[in-house]
């Protein structure tokens, strides 16, 4: 065991037996910690939100120890009733939680970085010589893995989350209805909540939670003020930081949500691309490592080269940031509370329910014919013995050895 996971191991166990510890002062070692972290999964970080969450879970709770799965999964309850990418949040609360604000935005940051540069430079090339075909191959291979990858993240989850009889029937039905009703996720995980105080906590008082306890008012007025600054300068730079603004603050139910909320103004409205463009930027946005929305990169270099890539990019993001830190504070103070601790008892099962639910969705356009089954048993058994890391990349690769062959 080296002495950073050490070091680790004794914060995680310092932050589970005192809530009062405080993230606000943070060592220039353990940022530079979480920096590093989150700028390699954010290189490597191929195969969408489930597959995020499944390597945060291999690092942040099983490697390095630094919150213990039960709050990991009360996280991510949080960033799933919330607008936004729910792994970027993720991400961004675990930063706070190693360092406060400073930790949040250098973990945010750090995670988005990488597939920012990259749909920059593929932007680019895409808009000089108009093909993405080569990238196919890869990310056929790399759709079983994902599903595998999830698989073996829902048992890990479904063990830490249900506990008895109706935490199981709140986890199936959760996973019921999201199938079917894809749309009212946040509604159904609220639901959820509501069901687990009336079964865990009923007939007790809501203590008052003070709104600047809970957002940190300078991240909070940064969007307005972004907003109010492109006002000034009427165009193309305003109209892409306003639609991406509005969509960041609107994204219930993950980055898939962002295509049909931003496809009619993109191609219709103001026809900055054209349909085939924006299909195939949706298709980079899949095969590249981070959140889906980084989509929003390549719309802003469709409509306003390399400055509209940074504000669409700059729009779409902040909310999150403004959210993540939010749901990380507000569950700082919510810890103690009996009835806060009865809403996650109802939340987290659901959220296992809901990520079952998009598996089995994307289950049925991933494994196709026996060697994408093959990939995805192959998968488990390197997902549940390595993790997720080399399961995606030897699925990938195997997606280019049948591509070459068939």
């Amino acid at each position: 065991m080296t002495d950073g996971e050490d070091e680790a191991r004794a914060d995680s166990s310092a932050s589970r037996g005192s809530v009062e510890e405080s993230p606000e002062r943070p060592a220039a070692p353990r940022m530079m910690e979480v920096a590093r972290l989150f700028l390699r999964l954010g290189s490597i970080g191929f195969g969408g939100p489930t597959a995020h969450i499944a390597m945060l879970d291999h690092e942040v709770v099983e490697r390095r120890r630094w919150i213990p799965r039960q709050e990991f999964v009360d996280a991510l309850a949080a960033t799933n009733v919330v607008p936004g990418p729910n792994s970027t949040e993720l991400v961004i609360h675990i930063g706070y939680r190693r360092g406060g604000t400073a930790g949040a935005l250098i973990s945010g940051v750090a995670f988005i970085g990488p597939a920012f540069a990259l749909m920059l430079v593929l932007s680019w090339a895409y808009f000089r010589w108009q093909n993405v075909a080569s990238i196919s191959d890869v990310f056929d291979g790399i759709k079983p893995a994902v599903i595998a990858v999830l698989t073996v993240t829902l048992w890990r989850l479904f063990r830490s989350s249900v506990k008895d009889v109706p935490q199981l029937l709140l986890m199936c039905g959760a996973g019921m209805l999201t199938y079917w009703l894809t749309a009212w996720e946040p509604l159904i995980l609220l639901a959820a909540g509501a069901i687990g105080i009336w079964l865990y906590q009923p007939a007790r008082l809501y203590p008052k939670l003070p709104l600047t306890s809970v957002v940190p008012w300078p991240l909070a007025v940064l969007p307005v003020a972004a907003a109010a600054a492109f006002a000034w300068h009427p165009g193309t730079l305003v109209d892409l930081g306003a639609l991406f603004l509005r969509t960041g603050g609107l994204l219930f139910g993950g980055g898939y949500v962002m295509i049909p909320l931003i496809q009619g103004d993109v191609v219709e409205r103001f026809g900055w691309l054209t349909r085939q463009q924006f299909l195939d930027g949706v298709a980079l946005g899949q095969v590249t490592p981070g959140p889906i929305i980084i989509t929003a990169t390549f719309v802003g270099y469709g409509a306003a080269g390399f400055p509209g890539a940074i504000v669409a990019t700059l729009a779409v993001f902040a909310p999150s940031f403004v959210f993540a830190i939010a749901a990380a504070r507000f569950l700082d103070r919510i810890r103690s509370w009996t009835w806060a601790q009865a809403f996650m008892k109802g939340v987290g099962p659901a959220v296992v329910g809901s990520i079952a639910a998009v598996g089995a969705s994307l289950g049925r356009d991933a494994i196709t014919d026996g060697w994408t089954a093959a990939i995805f048993v192959a998968g488990i058994a390197l997902a549940w013995r390595f993790g997720p890391i080399p399961a995606l990349a030897l699925a990938g690769a195997s997606g280019i050895i049948i591509g070459s062959a068939t």
